[in-house]
């Protein structure tokens, strides 16, 4: 049931009973007509003003023409559900104080059949349920003071422009459920107080620019059941003060954003019922009254995007309930809706609501998402935390986990949140798109994919041809938006086969697939079993991993990597490991050095592609292994020269005890000879003339060097 027609029935029910307290019926004690009651009953104005009606009730008694006799102060007629076609102005004389004449469920196939016009007070006429196809002009001038007209359940195929003049003080007009094709804007012209216009369950399509717009006064508009597809821009403009509108039970199939923007005032909008797929950013924006929104029982809604409603400083009540396919709510799908207090979210298909979702609505009390496969993960944990402000939850002994399987079964509310991960794995739910979608050529369609997750997933699609397409780009007639939604332009022969999106994060991922088939193109979906034999590379091969390629030409959304080692410390089990539709290469990575390895790409039931590798030998780096004798005399002669320098800026010798001998004083003598300068020399020829047997047991310089360089 829509928003108005919930409005309607309540307001209908609160008169009941605020009747039923303040009044019963009460005999009436006045010669009453044959068959007929008379009554003192209570009685509500088109302005709700509330009276005591002196009654006469004829309903359900098949007359074919009014009764005789009826009392001259009765204020209330009730002929319902009888035989009668035509009324005399003979018959109602004399009825002076006549506020409401109910004709309902009668015969009545023309109004130049209900000849009235001599009754001042007549605010309420009922000629619903009758067989009435025609309205001529000026149908009902004689009734000048007339504010209710019900015409609905008739079979009015037309209305002549002019039908409603003389009824300038009209505040109510049922048209609904007739056999309209068209909404004539020049019917209006006549209406210029008119608040409420009820036009539903006739069939038109399209609703005209400027349809509405001599309506000035008009309040209440509801257009349910007509099976309008879309709302133009400027169809509703001039309704300056409509504070309510109901689309129920129509076939929108978007949010008609840019007509509602001519709505200044709204405060009750029903879009229930409608083939809505997305409620995109900017649908609900800057209303600044708009109090309650419906956006229940939509069979294709999947998604309430990024900024689907911002700027709602008056919204209280948000309903988005019986979507049997909804399965995402952006985290910042509710910007800016300060005075949010009742968020009804049951009977959907979402896994999680995201925290910030709830913290985005600083006055939220209540919530309702019972009926929901709940996902009792990373994403649900603010239900188990305590807050300053908590949330009611509504039904909450009906709000169960639907997994992990640990927690399947319980409640939500029950879950601590110290029961559940701080990081989950995306999740696009099945009911996001189907798995197979048949299509003509030169449609345009778009396939919609979400997933939830903490950390936030990426997604990108797969097309039929194996080609990877991540958000924001565009390939021939593929385009994928920021959202994650694939469109596909003037679709050809050459789209059909298998689609795939995944969603991944740091935790994983995971696929969803469809098929698309074009009707009239003949070309069957491609099969796995397309792939050639050598289709898996080997690239690169160290010690301890291996880079592989692969290509196919087509999507796999199913395919695996396994290897099996041979000869290695490792167990001779056979690893596997899942590949992400849209793959083409990976790093074979922790394999153990040496090691003979068998590879297998398998891409289906019967398609397998394998190699065979061996990594390389672990290289041990060993520092001395370079050391060659030149580089060591090199090394030495280095070492010497060094001690040349020192000795000439007048340090002292280094001790070279290491090449001591028997005669380590004439060894000394000799080192000293090799690197002293001039005068050192001279005394040391001098002690060769004394001690020329000694030195006769000595080596030469060169020999030292000789030493030194095997020491080191």
């Amino acid at each position: 049931m829509g928003v108005i027609t919930m409005v309607f029935v309540l307001i209908h029910l609160l008169f009941g009973v605020a009747s039923s307290l303040v009044i019963h019926s009460i005999p009436w004690k006045v010669p009453c007509p044959q068959q007929c009651v008379c009554q003192i009953k209570p009685w509500y104005s088109p302005e709700s003003v509330y009276r005591e009606a002196p009654t006469v009730d004829c309903n359900d008694l098949l007359l074919t023409q009014l009764p005789t006799s009826l009392p001259p102060e009765t204020q209330t007629l009730r002929l319902q559900s009888n035989l009668i076609s035509s009324v005399d102005q003979g018959e109602l004389q004399g009825l002076a104080n006549l506020t409401e004449l109910d004709l309902s469920h009668n015969s009545f196939i023309s109004t130049r059949n209900l000849k009235i016009t001599d009754l001042p007070a007549l605010l309420s006429l009922h000629m619903e349920e009758n067989q009435l196809r025609h309205l001529p002009e000026a149908a009902f001038s004689g009734l000048p003071n007339l504010q209710e007209l019900y015409l609905n359940h008739n079979r009015l195929r037309s209305i002549s422009p002019g039908a409603f003049k003389g009824l300038g003080n009209l505040l109510r007009l049922h048209l609904n459920s007739n056999h309209l094709m068209t909404i004539d804007r020049r019917w209006f012209h006549s209406l210029p107080q008119l608040e409420v216009l009820m036009t539903g369950g006739n069939p038109v399509d399209t609703i005209q620019d400027l349809n509405f717009k001599p309506l000035g006064s008009l309040r209440s508009l509801v257009l349910a059941g007509m099976g309008l597809r879309e709302i133009s821009q400027r169809a509703l403009e001039g309704l300056l003060n409509l504070e309510s509108i109901s689309f129920y039970d129509n076939n929108l199939t978007k949010v008609p954003k840019e007509a509602l923007q001519k709505l200044p005032g709204l405060k009750f909008l029903d879009l229930n019922k409608n083939q809505i797929q997305l409620v995109q950013k900017g649908d609900f924006k800057d209303m600044l009254h708009l109090k309650e929104l419906g956006l229940n029982n939509m069979e294709d809604l999947v998604s309430i995007e990024h900024s689907a409603m911002e700027n709602l400083p008056e919204l209280t009540k948000l309903e988005i309930t019986n979507n049997p396919r909804l399965s995402f709510i952006h985290p910042q799908a509710f910007q800016k809706l300060p005075r949010m207090e009742s968020l009804m979210l049951n009977s959907n298909a979402l896994s999680a609501l995201h925290r910030q979702t709830v913290r985005s609505l600083p006055s939220l009390q209540e919530i309702s998402l019972h009926t929901n496969p709940i996902r009792c993960d990373c994403l649900i944990r603010w239900v188990g935390v305590e807050d300053d402000k908590p949330v009611r939850f509504i039904e909450p002994q009906s709000t169960f986990c639907s997994e992990p399987p640990e927690l399947k079964a319980r409640r939500v509310k029950e879950v601590s949140f110290r029961e559940m991960a701080d990081s989950c794995l995306p999740l696009i739910a099945p009911s996001m798109f189907p798995t197979y979608i048949q299509v003509r050529q030169g449609d345009n369609i778009a396939l919609h994919c979400r997933a939830l997750a903490e950390p936030e997933p990426s997604i990108y699609w797969v097309i039929p041809k194996g080609l990877r397409l991540t958000p924001s780009t565009r390939f021939g007639r593929y385009q994928v938006l920021t959202e994650g939604t694939l469109e596909i332009f003037g679709v050809t022969a050459e789209e059909a086969g298998f689609y795939t999106c995944v969603a991944q994060n740091l935790v994983g991922a995971d696929t969803k697939s469809l098929t698309l088939k074009v009707e009239g193109s003949g070309r069957a979906p491609i099969t796995y079993n397309q792939i050639n034999e050598d289709s898996l590379q080997v690239h690169d091969v160290k010690e301890r991993y291996a880079l592989l390629s692969w290509n196919t030409g087509h999507n796999i959304p199913a395919a695996r990597i396994s290897w099996t080692a041979n000869g290695s410390l490792e167990d001779h089990h056979k690893h596997s490991i899942r590949i992400l539709a849209g793959t083409r290469g990976f790093n074979l990575s922790r394999l153990q050095p040496g090691t003979h390895y068998k590879v297998c790409l398998h891409m289906g039931p019967n398609d397998t592609s394998c190699v065979h590798l061996r990594t390389k030998e672990e290289f041990i780096l060993d520092p001395c292994a370079d050391l060659t004798p030149v580089f060591i005399l090199c090394l030495s002669t280095g070492f010497l020269i060094i001690l040349v320098i020192i000795s000439c800026q007048g340090r002292t010798m280094y001790d070279w005890k290491e090449f001591e001998i028997t005669h380590s004083t004439i060894l000394t003598q000799e080192a000293k000879a090799f690197m002293a300068p001039v005068s050192l020399q001279q005394d040391q020829e001098k002690l060769s003339e004394d001690g020329g047997k000694v030195l006769s047991g000595a080596k030469p310089a060169q020999d030292v060097l000789g030493t030194a360089k095997e020491a080191f």
